[in-house]
């Protein structure tokens, strides 16, 4: 199988972005922009449990940084315990209450400011960040991939995952190179693909036929 056929098929069985499987329908606006932070949050936590954590957040109302600065810690925890989100529930309740307080008092509630202060520098958004708490390399990495699809001053954005599986499975493993084979509105599709594989088995290896 060729890179085109593996990555056509990698985008049919696991093309779908974390964000949407979520339930955030991406914008360029302030409450998506930070419900991609929350979810970045859980997943920089290897819990299986992370986006069906965010929906019971966003059910619970918990959509924007001022509702989340704003809510009981409780209530977190408890939207944590209804998604099976368990072992970093406490912490990472904490580390949602101070990362939405640094969202409103720095960027006034709005992530299209720090989009503005990285000004196009990916490296420098990824620094701005890891200034919110529990989000580090990993993190930053995650949001950017997803980011991407509506900020794409990014593409082609693939993170040091989603390189290190396409190289096992034999694909180009620099961004230029997979970014050849899709067109830019795919970018964040394939990024979370080769993500799903790579967690999917201890070593990726090319999709079935």
């Amino acid at each position: 199988m060729n890179s085109a056929e593996t990555i056509d098929r990698l985008l049919r069985e696991h093309g779908r972005t974390y964000a949407d499987e979520a339930g955030i329908a991406l914008r360029d606006e302030p409450a998506p922009l930070y419900q991609l932070l929350v979810l970045t949050v859980l997943c920089s936590v290897r819990i299986k449990a992370d986006t069906a954590a965010a929906r019971e957040l966003f059910a619970a109302g918990l959509r924007t940084p001022r509702a989340m600065a704003d809510s009981a810690w409780q209530a977190r925890v408890d939207a944590f315990g209804r998604a099976h989100y368990v072992r970093y529930d406490e912490s990472t309740a904490t580390a949602l209450g101070k990362g939405a307080a640094l969202v409103v008092d720095r960027y006034h509630g709005d992530l299209r400011r720090l989009r503005e202060e990285a000004a196009g520098d990916a490296e420098e958004l990824r620094r701005l960040l890891r200034e919110v708490p529990r989000i580090g390399p990993v993190g930053s990495g995650i949001f950017c991939r997803e980011v991407q699809v509506v900020w794409p001053e990014l593409r082609p954005f693939f993170d040091e995952r989603s390189l290190a599986a396409a190289g096992r499975l034999g694909l180009p493993h620099t961004p230029a190179g997979l970014a050849r084979h899709v067109p830019p509105e795919d970018l964040a599709r394939l990024a979370a693909a080769l993500v799903r594989v790579s967690l999917s088995k201890e070593r990726p290896r090319p999709v079935s036929r």
